[in-house]
């Protein structure tokens, strides 16, 4: 039954993995000649790109509008936010580090895709196109996505703040946001085919080289993650409470991370975080915030997978990840990320797509980060879930001070 269990919870991500592996075959057989069956992953992509607009507005907006302003729980939300909010860019500061003592762009060669040249524009004239639109109609373009994800917590703002008058359209933002995740999950049925087609292509035009950069990739990817895992969650609990913390954590996180990697599920772990948290002494009044919220909100396997996907990207359209603002873009697209695809069915492919229009990449460049972010979704899971545990010890260490587990232990 376990098994079955298992197998049901990573269907998907074997029927991707299955159509990939076959697009592989195909782009290794006939070469230059599969660009004919490209169109059936443009197909794919643009049902996708479509999709993705309304479901961002209604994921952001009704979660905002649904917030629940009688709880005062001022100085635990801020401190869980700076936890949550340091985690996150300490990983992907680490990830980036790795990327640049083990650059991915050499797998590739003088293969890359090239990019059209862009207009050089200033910061204030690239932050305002970044920001805002000129026009309504744009604000409704794949090209636009953190303009849009600035407009939809604007109106959760407004929806939350005019009270009773405001809960039909709350109510509208709320019933919007679930038809939206049934259409991306019906399209992400389209994956396997959709998928295998780019993948099929790429093979085809890159040849057999490509494989080493999506294995070096990977690589990278689960051993940056298996080190943050044991050295920085370890670090983390010695922070939040010395030794004696460092035994409890580990002694209480057995039965989340068995839980996570066999769901593949954050939200499904939420059960096990909550009885291990208590375990680890965490006060109650912590772990029934920290932890729903933090399976949402807080995505260190994420933040790291997100540095990963920019490097081969950049790889394949022979761009570097070398110039200041360039990270800085890139930790912020990061932090977005880690916010955007709590909660979302297949959400990380909104965190690619903000991306892409981050750094006005073609389309092309979804196919090879929806590739990454399949292929290392167990260990994103892991980090992703069980850092909540260890966020909420920080969270306890800063709010009840240095001797919390004295008086809970």
């Amino acid at each position: 039954m376990k098994i079955n269990n298992i197998l049901k919870n990573y269907s998907g991500l074997l029927w991707l993995l299955a159509g990939i592996t076959v697009g592989s075959i195909v782009g290794l057989i006939f070469g230059k000649e599969v660009e004919s069956i490209k169109p059936l992953g443009d197909i794919f992509l643009n049902l996708l790109f479509t999709a993705v607009i309304p479901l961002v507005f209604f994921a952001v907006s009704s979660a905002i509008a649904n917030i629940d302003r009688t709880k005062k729980l001022g100085r635990l939300l801020t401190i869980m936010v700076l936890v949550f909010l340091s985690t996150v860019l300490i990983s992907a500061i680490l990830t980036l580090v790795v990327t640049r003592i083990f650059p991915i762009h050499q797998a590739l060669g003088n293969n890359q895709i090239p990019v059209e040249t862009e207009k050089i524009q200033s910061f204030g004239e690239q932050m305002t196109q970044l920001l805002t639109v000129g026009e309504f109609f744009e604000i409704g373009s794949r090209k636009n996505m953190l303009a849009l994800i600035i407009f939809s917590v604007l109106v959760g703002f407004s929806t939350l703040y005019s009270g009773k008058e405001g809960d039909g359209f709350k109510n509208f933002l709320v019933s919007g946001n679930e038809v939206m995740k049934k259409l991306i999950i019906l399209i992400m049925k389209l994956g396997p085919i959709g998928l295998g087609a780019y993948f099929a292509y790429q093979v085809g035009v890159f040849g057999p080289q490509l494989f080493g950069t999506y294995a070096k990739a990977l690589g990278l990817y689960y051993g940056v993650g298996a080190f943050y895992f044991i050295v920085f969650f370890t670090l983390y609990a010695f922070i939040a409470g010395g030794l004696k913390a460092i035994k409890v954590f580990w002694k209480n996180n057995i039965v989340p991370s068995l839980t996570s990697v066999g769901t593949c599920s954050s939200i499904a772990t939420i059960p096990a975080n909550l009885e291990g948290t208590l375990k680890m002494g965490v006060p109650a009044y912590i772990t029934n915030v920290t932890i729903p919220l933090g399976s949402t909100l807080h995505k260190d396997g994420s933040s790291i997978s997100s540095i990963i996907k920019i490097a081969v990207v950049f790889a394949i359209f022979g761009k570097d990840l070398a110039h200041i603002d360039t990270i800085i873009l890139a930790l912020g697209i990061t932090v977005l990320v880690s916010i955007v695809e709590g909660g979302i069915p297949n959400g990380g492919y909104i965190g690619e797509l903000l991306m892409i229009s981050a750094y006005q990449l073609p389309p092309e460049a979804l196919p090879p980060a929806m590739i990454i972010g399949t292929l290392v979704d167990p260990m994103a899971t892991l980090l992703n879930a069980t850092g909540d545990n260890v966020a909420a010890m920080l969270i306890a260490r800063f709010t009840e001070g240095k001797n919390w587990m004295e008086s809970k232990l």
